[in-house]
């Protein structure tokens, strides 16, 4: 099996299609060993175009929705990341290898120890992996450049965006399946109690939500 080969077909024919044309993401493709963050049982499956089980009820994104993130996010080399849902460790390793620092948060203490091993394996120090419940925000290291929420929420917290710099960015999926919103948040301006904001819908997709992602007010008989 060619590696290289096949890691060049996943980018010219899944990645590069999706719209994704940053050079230097592209770069950062080949770079980062993709299957080198994939479990042992799946890593035969770390090209395909597909979700990637990684246990304890959660996934590894499909690679074009990783790489789609990353170019969306446009991170910077002064940037702090706040990513919410370490995984493998893999987008971590990612922003981690384009910006500052990353704080990175996971509710599943395996996972958690994953994303550790992974990041220590490829000698990636700029990321602090820390074990808790971000998915109504996390505001202990902001305000940051760049957030990413790596699940779906059906509501958005407002904790989020109040937690961006002027100029930051947030990446998040919004909605409930099967139809959801990539949406991508800039901060135009920050307020001590309402900030001014500026929301892009950028496609439609359907991802796993975060583990006690923020509910809507749901109407009941």
């Amino acid at each position: 099996m060619d590696l290289e080969q096949i890691r060049f077909n996943m980018v010219e024919q899944q990645i590069r299609p999706w719209d994704v044309l940053d050079q230097e993401v592209l770069k950062l493709l080949f770079e980062l060993r993709r299957e080198e963050f994939v479990p042992a049982a799946y890593r035969s499956l770390a090209f395909v175009d597909m979700e990637i089980p990684l246990g304890y009820g959660e996934v590894m994104l499909a690679p074009k929705l990783e790489a789609r993130i990353l170019q969306e996010l446009q991170v910077k080399k002064t940037d702090r990341i706040l990513e919410v849902g370490s995984g493998s460790g893999y987008l971590s390793a990612l922003l981690a290898k384009k910006g500052e620092y990353v704080y990175s948060v996971e509710i599943v203490p395996e996972l958690k120890a994953m994303a550790e091993k992974n990041l220590q394996a490829h000698e990636i120090g700029n990321v602090t992996v820390e074990l808790g419940d971000a998915a109504c925000g996390w505001s202990e290291h902001g305000p940051y450049d760049v957030i990413v929420l790596t699940g779906s929420t059906p509501v958005l917290p407002e904790a989020f965006q109040q937690s961006l710099k002027t100029g930051g960015r947030l990446f998040a999926v919004v909605g409930d399946a099967p139809v959801m919103q990539a949406l991508l948040v800039t901060c135009v301006a920050q307020g001590e109690k309402t900030g001014a904001y500026n929301t892009v819908g950028l496609f439609e997709t359907c991802i796993a939500p975060l583990k006690n992602a923020k509910q809507p007010a749901r109407f009941t008989f």
